[in-house]
């Protein structure tokens, strides 16, 4: 009879057992930050795909199943901080383990990094509404990432439930005012989109990228394979759960988009802020400015989801002996990696203000290291896949 799976040692300093189901999911959900997406990623697979921009979302949804069927299983049987990068290392050569290390880690700083950029852009875009003045973006980048280490370094299990409602209700707000422009355009099939009336296949491709970005990271519950309850359960419906939950989100808001904006005379890949659009067609115009608070929140849940994974993966690193042995160290009161959380976040926020003071806007942070840490992925999808 076959040997049943037993949780791995997780003597790493880390608090075991901590966090709830729906607290692993968290993670997961806002490294995912599937508010971004409708109001900042969509439009940029639109400018790419035109009105092939739901179906960019259905391919990118069943690659990213396929993916999350592949780790899902591999989560069954082991659990650690160190995510894919165990899994690779589990069964392929040492050169290939340490290159999904160090890919993982480098897609999960660039995610911070991107979603880093986002918050500044939201920040001073509801800043300009509210008062005419704008606040510096390097300034705004740092205290996004100040807090972010400060969470994740007090408690993960605050920082987990932080994340969730922050998702939950900024989700919730996207999803009614899809409902309502879908009600007010009566419900009826948009054939322009479902003709994918001139999409090219060039196009298609690239949007593909961008529609896969806005998944990455939903595999992050696997970095709590040390802090959360019943492991082997837990994280494989994490990585399911989250993948599903965000591909049917995309490809319903997608559509939407498309359809809303058009109706409105408006250009979903150039509007600077869609969702506001978007609200005045579904009739509940405040609802516009909920949604780019919403953004903001969560880019700055996001923000904290990657500084929180990354920080796992590196701490295991540094057991495993491809980083110093220095950022192996936790914190005896909190049992978070703190070395690990701070050279993690500092290396999210490096580039951010590097580009910032060279006057780059914050949505071209967030698509330039969003397709940097896509490729990340990517390789380190692949690898587990193999």
């Amino acid at each position: 009879m076959a040997s049943q799976p037993t949780p791995q040692p997780s003597d790493y300093g880390l608090r075991t057992a901590a966090l709830s189901p729906m607290e692993t999911l968290a993670q997961s959900v806002s490294t995912v930050a599937p508010t971004t997406t409708p109001v900042a990623t969509i439009p940029l697979v639109c400018a790419l795909a035109g009105n092939g921009t739901w179906l960019a979302y259905v391919l990118a949804t069943i690659a990213i199943l396929l993916v999350a069927l592949c780790i899902s299983r591999f989560a069954r049987y082991s659990s650690s901080p160190g995510s894919l990068y165990t899994y690779a290392r589990m069964i392929l050569p040492p050169w290939l383990g340490a290159t999904a290390a160090w890919s993982l880690l480098l897609a999960y700083i660039a995610t911070g990094s991107s979603v880093i950029g986002g918050f500044y852009h939201f920040a001073n875009l509801l800043l300009r509404d509210a008062t005419g003045h704008l606040v510096p973006t390097v300034s705004l980048a740092l205290l996004a990432t100040g807090l972010s280490i400060w969470i994740a370094w007090r408690d993960v299990k605050v920082s987990a439930r932080l994340m969730l409602w922050i998702e939950a209700v900024s989700v919730s707000v996207i999803l009614v005012v899809v409902a309502l422009v879908l009600f007010r355009q009566g419900f009826h099939l948009d054939w322009q989109q479902l003709k994918l009336r001139g999409m090219t296949g060039s196009g298609l491709r690239l949007g593909l990228v961008l529609a896969l970005f806005s998944f990455v990271g939903f595999e992050s519950a696997t970095t709590l394979g040390a802090e959360a309850r019943d492991p082997l359960r837990t994280i494989p419906r994490a990585v399911i759960q989250s993948a599903l939950l965000a591909g049917a989100i995309f490809i319903i808001c997608a559509y939407a988009e498309v359809l809303g904006l058009r109706s409105a005379g408006e250009d979903l890949a150039t509007n600077p802020a869609p969702m506001r659009v978007l609200a005045r067609v579904g009739g509940v115009p405040i609802f516009g400015v909920f949604m780019d608070i919403g953004a903001l929140v969560s880019m700055f849940a996001g923000t904290l989801a990657c500084v929180t994974a990354a920080a796992r993966v590196l701490l295991l690193m540094s057991h495993n002996g491809l980083v110093h042995q220095t950022f192996r160290a936790t914190h005896a009161r909190n049992e978070t990696p703190t070395r690990a959380i701070v050279i993690t976040g500092a290396a999210a926020v490096l580039p951010v203000t590097i580009l910032a003071g060279c006057g780059a806007s914050g949505l071209d942070v967030y698509g330039w290291m969003g397709s940097l840490a896509t490729y990340g992925f990517i390789v380190t999808y692949a690898l587990v896949s193999i």
